[in-house]
C-alpha cells in the first residue's frame, strides 16, 4: 500500500527542486566553460586531422565534406573559425588543454577518445563517409555547445 504522505513528499520536493533550478537561472544542457556562449560572435577554434574523402589538409585552410560542415556550423553561430592541423592526439591533447572547441576528421562511433573528448552522434550520411558513422569531438561537458552542434548536423546530414 502506498503512503500518501510519502507521495506528498516526494512531490513537494520535486517542486521545490524545480523551482530553484528556475530561480537560480539554471538552463539544461549547460556548458560549464561557457563554449557556446564563447563562440557565438566569436571564435571557433577547429582542430581537423587528415582523412582521405573527408578532411583535405594540402592547402592554408583544410577542405572537404568535414571542414565545410565545420565552417557552416560556424556561420549559425556568427563566428569565425580558426584551424589548426594536427595529428588525432594533438588535437585531442589541445581539446582537453582548452586551446579547441571543436575536433573534425575520421572519427567513429567507436573512437578511442571517448574519455577524453565528447562525441557527437555519429552520422553516415556525411559525404565521403563511405558508410562510416562520423563523430565530431567537442570538449567533455560542453553539452550545450555539442546539442546547438548534433541539431545543425541533423538539419544538414540526417541523423
Amino acid at each position: 500500500m502506498r503512503h500518501p504522505t510519502r507521495r506528498l513528499l516526494t512531490a513537494v520536493a520535486t517542486a521545490t527542486l524545480a523551482a530553484t533550478l528556475a530561480g537560480c537561472g539554471m538552463s539544461i544542457p549547460a556548458d560549464p566553460d561557457g563554449t557556446l556562449d564563447r563562440v557565438s560572435g566569436g571564435e571557433l577554434r577547429i582542430g581537423a586531422s587528415p582523412d582521405p574523402g573527408l578532411v583535405d589538409v594540402e592547402s592554408s585552410t583544410p577542405t572537404g565534406p568535414l571542414p565545410d560542415l565545420a565552417e557552416q556550423f560556424a556561420a549559425t553561430l556568427d563566428a569565425e573559425p580558426e584551424w589548426t592541423v594536427g595529428s588525432e592526439e594533438t588535437l585531442v591533447g589541445m581539446l582537453e588543454a582548452g586551446d579547441l572547441d571543436l575536433v573534425i576528421g575520421g572519427f567513429t562511433e567507436k573512437t578511442p577518445w571517448i574519455d577524453k573528448a565528447g562525441i557527437t552522434r555519429g552520422y553516415s550520411g556525411i559525404e565521403g563517409a563511405d558508410g562510416r558513422k562520423i563523430v565530431m569531438l567537442v570538449p567533455l561537458g560542453e553539452n550545450a555547445f555539442l546539442t546547438d552542434l548534433e541539431r545543425f548536423l541533423d538539419k544538414e546530414v540526417g541523423p
